[in-house]
């Protein structure tokens, strides 16, 4: 499954069959309007659930899908500039390029003249969520979902090494030191040396990312302000403690492993073999892991450091926005409050696939019902407003390629954590002024 956020990273070339076609004539009808978006299989089978919903009550407004390819923020540019602006548009954290560039119209207009909509909506949704789409005083995008990563965890095998369950709950999370102690009892070597079994793998694709919510777990921000930044805190001596602290799994205790280690089987098959006791990802393996009946698993918190106050997870999340180009915002308004709102979010719950972005759709017992496999239930429904923001910046693309350079440095060991202060934190601050 494509990870919500990593789709953002790359420049991959554009597929020119995916373009004209499905948008050629768009505005042909009145009442017709084009939802781009990008999903797996299973993801856009509940975006046509919720679509057909809508067309129940809006027999008058045709929703045609068009799938974006690998690289949507440059397929949506492409779309823009040749005048065949989809009129809804699936966003990212990345979002706030397109609201810098006019992409995105701001939803505040549309808010403003359904007073009603937008108390209910406010009073329903998770602030985080909600704020990670305000920009520079503009609303560009409504939330759907929160995709934060946490541990998924192996019970059977937590049993096996004599380990109490981890942590159920945020409000209770354990520190880094019990974290780790867990993570060497859990892991197994033969006489070797050869690992057989890690106690932690990292599914996600950016353990850069990883890395730098282990630094804000102990109490430090990763960039100040986290929408439209102006500065890094990387040189933070907290912030530099948690990173190293993360590297350290894997370079000094060898808990976790290194990418090498990763030449033959990737982290989510070690998790599903019993290979790894504890996996770090998000919501969007879940589906996968209920898929094997003999995988004993659930979820808990990600530990917090010494100078932490409590546990956090990220702010990964989507949303819809609205074409500032659409000559339907209306119709188009209608479909995005729909989806976004109560019903679309009923079927989000429902789906099991996502984690809504409204507190009622977590709470419902849909959500419930399509979660049984797990106990802690609450890592999940409390994890939106347990999560720290990465950074929202128009100029993340440079910044973030920068701080992949610095990264991968300390991660691989090549450089403790304290370099940051050498000069990397000053390249990044160069470059959110612009000045690099």
């Amino acid at each position: 499954m494509l990870n919500r956020r990593t789709v953002l990273a790359g420049g991959a070339a554009l597929g020119a069959a995916l373009a004209a076609p499905a948008l050629t004539g768009c505005d042909t009808d009145a009442n017709a309007l084009t939802f781009f978006f990008q999903a797996a299989p299973a993801e856009a089978q509940v975006r046509r659930q919720i679509i057909e919903a809508f067309g129940r009550l809006h027999p008058d407004i045709e929703i045609r899908v068009q799938l974006s390819g690998p690289d949507p923020q440059q397929q949506i540019l492409t779309y823009c500039a040749g005048g065949k602006c989809p009129d809804i548009l699936m966003q990212w954290e990345s979002y706030s390029r397109f609201a810098a560039l006019g992409v995105l119209q701001d939803l505040n207009v549309m808010l403003d003249k359904d007073p009603a909509y937008a108390a209910q909506l406010r009073a329903d949704s998770t602030p985080n969520l909600y704020e990670t789409f305000t920009f520079q005083g503009g609303q560009y995008v409504l939330p759907e979902q929160w995709a934060g990563i946490f541990l998924y965890y192996n019970r059977k095998l937590f049993d096996e090494a004599g380990l109490a369950p981890p942590p159920a709950r945020w409000a209770d999370a354990w520190t880094f030191d019990e974290f780790l102690n867990a993570a060497q009892a859990l892991t197994k070597r033969d006489s070797s040396g050869k690992t057989t079994r890690w106690g932690l793998v990292d599914a996600w694709p950016v353990p850069r990312w990883s890395a730098a919510i282990f630094g804000m777990n102990n109490g430090a921000s990763f960039f100040t302000p986290a929408i439209d930044p102006t500065r890094t805190n990387i040189d933070d001596d907290r912030f530099i403690e948690g990173f190293q602290f993360y590297a350290d799994l894997s370079v000094r205790h060898r808990v976790a492993p290194l990418p090498a280690d990763l030449q033959s089987q990737s982290a989510l098959d070690l998790f599903i073999q019993g290979k790894a006791a504890m996996v770090l990802t998000g919501h969007w393996q879940y589906s996968g892991f209920l898929a094997m009946p003999d995988l004993d698993f659930d979820v808990t918190v990600l530990p917090v450091g010494p100078h932490g106050q409590s546990a956090k997870s990220d702010i990964g999340t989507t949303g819809l926005g609205i074409a500032t180009s659409s000559p339907k915002k209306d119709l188009a308004w209608e479909f995005v409050k729909f989806a976004t709102g109560p019903e679309g979010q009923k079927a989000v719950a429902a789906s099991g696939l996502f984690v809504p972005a409204l507190k009622s759709a977590r709470q419902s017992a849909e959500f419930a019902q399509s979660h049984t496999r797990i106990r802690n239930i609450e890592v999940l429904t409390d994890g939106p407003d347990n999560s720290n923001h990465l950074p929202v910046s128009p100029r993340w693309p440079q910044v973030d390629a920068a701080f992949t350079r610095f990264a991968d440095r300390v991660l691989r060991g090549a450089a403790p954590a304290s370099w940051f202060k050498s000069g990397p934190a000053d390249e990044l601050n160069r470059l959110l002024a612009g000045t690099v």
